[in-house]
């Protein structure tokens, strides 16, 4: 690789070398990072590494749930293409064996890239240990190639070149020992060298006796022993460090001064034991780095890592070069734990957890154990630990955790953390409850300050709206907004304003919430602290336009938010803007997407209500569909439910339970789930009119008429607040199925295809349809039924056909209604203007995908509205947009 290197730069390409260290295998995407460093030719690139440097510490901050480390991964491939657009780039990656999985990952697509880029990866690693992240990497590289012990010809070969001459028949003998191992072979050489056991006669070089080492670790064991006690006691020092180590660090960790380290270090490049690796110094090879490290008994080897982190700690350097100190002591099993290292700790603790969460628990775990209970510091690191452990995935230890600390936590800020990381544990085992009576018994605590209060009535307002009480987390946003005003804090005014967007999502004043999502997204802007807020506050302005029935915004916006969440590695917040997708989805007949959108079987921690809500959608889509799988996902949905609580009703679910009722012939018991669920969510406007037509018809059928007129007041009361189309739809639709008023459903079928809502649409063209077969009115019934029928057959809804198709034969209507399949031509025709651009791009560029990329924004949004044009169109592939936008003229 050093030879392709030379070859590379002889070639006008820039070289970034990188060594992968077991001392780094804890800290995610170290070996990229040190290699792209904004230095020299990079310079310009300093922002973006900033920027990468920015989502690893926003990860670190309190109340922040975004990972940073899938965020800065994306961040990251970006600056490599950015550098790739300069000049073609050889990027090598040595030691792979020891690489983090994030550095891994990020290889893999970096791998992908190269067809696309002008990039060559090449990465090196041992075949063991056997891991299953490499394996797969090198499943994905384009070549692989296996190194082999050299020939019998190429060890003469090399040995004659080492030693000057042709090599003696002893010789040959003593280099075929190694195996092949060019390593060995050298040191070999090197052994009998310094022996002086080696004579030249005649041209040829043979060895005279002397001892020769019977193993590499003794050859390279044999190379060490000539080197000086001062010179290998530096080396130690090094190996401390790893492969590679600046001079600098060397320094403060050996306590000498640079021009003092000079002649030792020289002599061991000399040596042949170290050499230049860029602004580093390295190890010629790892073994003879582990050979100086082994050497050193454990305990010995354990105090003087602990001694290297002091040092670190005296001359400034970073938290993950003071960890990969510490953490193999503590491996170790050191308990050695002094004040320096323990105040060290208390400031590194939060920025370790948002990068290396894994190796932060074990560090805090370490210090608690030599930390007095009741002291500053025991605190601040249970607080710390829970926090880790929760970034880590283990909600249920970090719950415990967090728990047992606020018996005895005093500090205000402390509090509000562990308050905050039992809201998102709770959050995912659906106990909010618990979490609001602490937060409530926390703002009774004396000496609060304002800005304490007011991140408190945060948490209290959050888990009030998660519970479902409107008025009671408007009331308490607004009480946490004046107090975080008057505090300056901008993290409780961002989340106080997101608190109440929420609420008045939930009442159906959306057009009120739409600048308050603004006025909240422009205190967010640019604070790290407040990432998970911005993802919170998109996928909410999506949900909110979508029941404007805004539904091309609200879906742009949807996928943003997964985007977005997807980047930063924030999976709960993917979840939740992948839910609100489906449910957007749903509404507008995309049910096909919906479904490929929505993964059932995400192994990541979920909340309840998101999940809930996935259930539903992929069960009533299934349902209509006739899919038997329907039933295993409502039972599957259980578990979710009964996390949730009994105080929440998710729409979807209800419809989705209602549904499957209804199709077990059992009328009333699926009147019985809606019923049940409309007095859940009084409050809730938009999640009760998704239900009330349901409920008129299933009422009037298990003639309950006297409920269907109450529910239809409902309706009514709905729609006589709104312009909002389907709100208007609703009371038309309800009215017209208790008064068998063609006329008004007909209207509010209409109103639905406003909306864009095609079931509900299809669902009052049924009905008009029955009406006009029961006044005997054929031609009217036939129209009515043709409309419904290819709204349901463009859904793929075949139990609604099945309904609809015995409706035809109860009512004399042989023949089912002719009609020719126009869905590809309606998504053409309500193409928006963006989409519509987004066609021809695609057409023009088929040949070259780049064009659409350079014409039209950024790649990432080109993706996305390719992604809604495919939807639309109900195509698979750019392949067929051109072909269809060719056939159109376009």
């Amino acid at each position: 690789m050093r030879v392709a290197r030379a070859e590379a730069l002889r070639l006008g390409c820039q070289v970034f070398w990188c060594n992968c260290e077991e001392l780094s295998e804890a800290f995610p995407l170290l070996p990229l990072l040190d290699a792209f460093a904004p230095n020299g030719s990079l310079s310009r690139f300093a922002d973006s590494h900033a920027q990468i440097a920015e989502w690893l510490r926003a990860a670190a901050i309190p109340g922040n749930r975004v990972n940073g480390v899938g965020a800065a991964t994306t961040s990251l491939l970006s600056l490599i293409a950015d550098v790739c657009a300069t000049a073609p780039v050889l990027l090598v990656v040595d030691d792979l064996h020891w690489a983090d999985s994030a550095t891994v990952v990020a290889l893999g697509q970096l791998f992908r890239a190269t067809h696309r880029s002008p990039l060559l990866v090449a990465g090196l690693a041992r075949p063991a240990p056997r891991r299953d992240d490499l394996a797969a990497l090198r499943r994905a590289a384009d070549a692989q190639i296996t190194l082999s012990g050299l020939s019998d010809d190429e060890v003469v070969d090399m040995v004659t070149r080492a030693v000057g001459g042709s090599p003696g028949a002893r010789l040959r003998r003593l280099a075929a020992e190694a195996g092949g191992n060019p390593l060995y072979v050298r040191e070999l050489i090197d052994a009998v060298t310094r022996t002086g056991t080696i004579t030249v006669d005649a041209g040829q070089v043979e060895v005279t006796g002397g001892r020769t080492p019977e193993s590499l670790h003794a050859a390279i064991a044999d190379r060490l022993e000539f080197l000086s006690t001062p010179v290998r006691e530096v080396l130690r020092a090094g190996a401390l460090l790893g492969v590679a180590f600046q001079v600098s660090s060397l320094a403060s960790v050996s306590g000498q001064r640079v021009g003092d380290l000079t002649p030792a270090l020289y002599e061991a490049v000399a040596m042949g034991v170290l050499c230049e690796e860029g602004t580093e110094l390295a190890f010629r090879h790892p073994l003879i780095r582990a050979a100086l490290y082994e050497e050193m008994p454990a305990p010995v080897r354990a105090a003087w890592h602990l001694d290297a982190a002091r040092a670190l700690v005296r001359s400034g350097a970073s938290a993950e070069k003071v960890a990969r100190q510490v953490l193999p002591a503590v491996d170790g099993g050191s308990t050695n734990v002094d004040e320096s290292l323990v105040d060290w700790l208390s400031g590194a603790a939060h920025k370790l957890a948002g990068q290396a969460p894994n190796a932060t628990v074990r560090l805090l775990r370490w210090a608690l154990a030599a930390t007095p209970p009741g002291s500053t510091h025991h605190e601040l690191f249970t607080c710390r630990l829970a926090d880790a452990l929760y970034r880590a995935g283990d909600t249920v230890e970090a719950g415990r955790v967090a728990r047992g600390a606020l018996t005895y936590v005093k500090r205000a800020d402390l509090m509000i953390d562990l308050h905050q990381t039992l809201l998102g544990c709770r959050a995912i085992e659906g106990r909010r409850e618990e979490t609001l009576q602490a937060v409530e018994a926390a703002l009774e605590l004396p000496g609060l300050s304002e800005l304490h209060r007011a991140r408190l009535l945060v948490l209290a307002a959050r888990a009030q709206r998660s519970m479902g009480r409107v008025d009671r987390a408007e009331d308490v946003a607004q009480a946490a907004l004046a107090a975080a005003t008057k505090a300056g804090d901008r993290w409780a005014t961002g989340w106080a304003l997101g608190v109440m967007t929420l609420v008045r999502g939930m009442r159906g004043e959306e057009e009120a919430a739409l600048p308050l999502f603004e006025r909240a997204l422009a205190v967010a802007e640019g604070d790290p602290s407040l990432a998970d807020l911005r993802l919170m506050l998109l996928l909410n302005q999506a949900a909110a336009l979508g029941d404007l029935d805004r539904y091309d915004e609200a879906i742009e916006s949807a996928e943003r938010a997964c985007d977005q969440a997807d980047a930063s590695g924030n999976t709960v917040r993917l979840s939740q803007a992948t839910t609100v997708l489906g449910e957007l989805l749903f509404d507008v007949g995309k049910w096909d997407y919906a479904l490929k959108r929505i993964d059932l079987e995400v192994d990541v921690p979920v909340e309840a209500l998101s999940k809930c809500c996935d259930y539903g959608v992929v069960a009533a889509i299934r349902l209509h569909r006739g899919d038997p799988a329907a039933i295993q996902n409502l039972l599957d949905a259980r578990v979710h439910l009964e996390r949730l609580g009994d105080e929440r009703m998710v729409g979807s679910l209800t419809l989705a339970r209602s549904l499957e009722r209804e199709q077990a012939d059992a009328p009333a018991e699926a009147l019985a789930v809606l019923v049940e669920g409309l007095s859940r969510c009084e409050e809730e406007v938009e999640q009760s009119t998704d239900l009330l037509a349901d409920a008129v018809r299933l009422a009037l059928i298990t003639g309950d008429t006297e409920l269907a007129r109450e529910l239809t007041l409902r309706a009514e009361a709905v729609s006589e607040s709104s312009e909002v189309f389907h709100r208007k739809a609703i009371g038309l639709h309800c009215r017209g199925l208790v008064d068998n008023d063609a006329g008004k459903l007909m209207d509010a079928a209409e109103q639905y295809g406003k909306a864009s809502r095609t079931l509900p649409r299809a669902q009052a063209l049924e009905a008009v349809g029955v009406i006009h077969a029961d006044n005997d009115d054929v031609p009217a019934a036939r129209n009515a039924f043709t409309e419904a029928y290819e709204v349901y057959s463009a859904l793929g809804a075949q139990w609604d056909l099945a309904r609809l198709q015995a409706r035809f034969r109860a009512y004399g209507i042989r023949r089912g209604p002719r009609f020719q399949h126009r869905r590809s031509q309606q998504g053409w025709d309500s193409l928006t203007p963006t989409e519509e651009k987004v066609v021809r791009l695609v057409a023009k560029g088929m040949s070259n995908p780049q064009i659409a990329a350079q014409l039209f924004l950024s790649r990432r949004t080109v993706q996305t509205h390719v992604s809604h044009v495919l939807a639309k169109l109900e195509l698979s592939s750019r392949t067929e947009i051109a072909r269809e936008a060719s056939r159109r003229g376009i």
